[in-house]
């Protein structure tokens, strides 16, 4: 007798910004069932959440803000919350970049304590290419990728205030948070795009949905 193992059900967040398309692709080549969505009360039906995003802080918490108790409560309950990039900042509490551009405090999420950093002056922004991942702690999004390759485009890095909170790392000309992860492990996200990463990319998005299937 054969039993048929279950597709994961992956909602991925249309609030605007995002390389939808690509990270839809991704997720699909790993494996899930993905849908998007413009309405919170998806999340209720999905195994996982992904939070994707390109641009900028402050425009990505307004476009955001219909989802922002879905998002909390959601990851409160334990669901896997996986934010890329944009996604991955607005994951933390705040970000240097609201300030620069004259947007005052803009609040992220706050799942994971910390704000976002620019690079310093004198580097060259936005940070744009294939950069090696150093994982530091054990998490099942990052199994297997160790020394491996990832692709990254930003100027702004997470700066959690736990340093527990960081799962991989690295280096431009600084070392900085690749992945960063809560307490309980169930929100996590990536600086670089997974989608754009080749097979290291489809490693970590095979390595999220088997998480979401617990």
């Amino acid at each position: 007798m054969t039993t048929t193992q279950r597709t994961a059900e992956v909602v991925l967040v249309d609030y605007g910004l995002g390389n939808l398309r690509s990270v839809t692709r991704g997720l699909e080549r790993a494996g899930a069932e993905v849908t998007l969505t413009a309405d919170p009360a998806d999340f209720d039906r999905a195994d996982g959440i992904v939070l994707p995003g390109v641009g900028a802080f402050s425009e990505g918490m307004e476009n955001a803000g219909p989802f922002r108790d879905a998002l909390v409560d959601a990851a409160t309950e334990g669901m896997p919350l996986f934010g890329i990039c944009l996604g991955m900042q607005m994951l933390l509490t705040t970000s240097e970049e609201a300030e620069t551009v004259g947007q005052g405090d803009v609040q992220g999420l706050d799942l994971v304590s910390g704000t976002n950093l620019r690079f310093d002056e004198g580097q060259k922004v936005p940070h744009m290419g294939w950069n090696e991942l150093a994982v530091t702690r054990d998490h099942p999004l990052v199994e297997g990728v160790d020394g491996e390759y990832a692709y990254f485009v930003h100027s702004y890095y997470a700066a959690p205030e736990d340093e527990s909170a960081i799962v991989a790392t690295t280096d431009y000309e600084i070392e900085f948070p690749a992945v960063i992860a809560n307490d309980a492990g169930n929100v996590f996200g990536t600086q670089f795009h997974p989608e754009k990463s080749g097979e290291t990319g489809l490693r970590i998005l095979r390595n999220f949905v088997e998480y979401c299937l617990g």
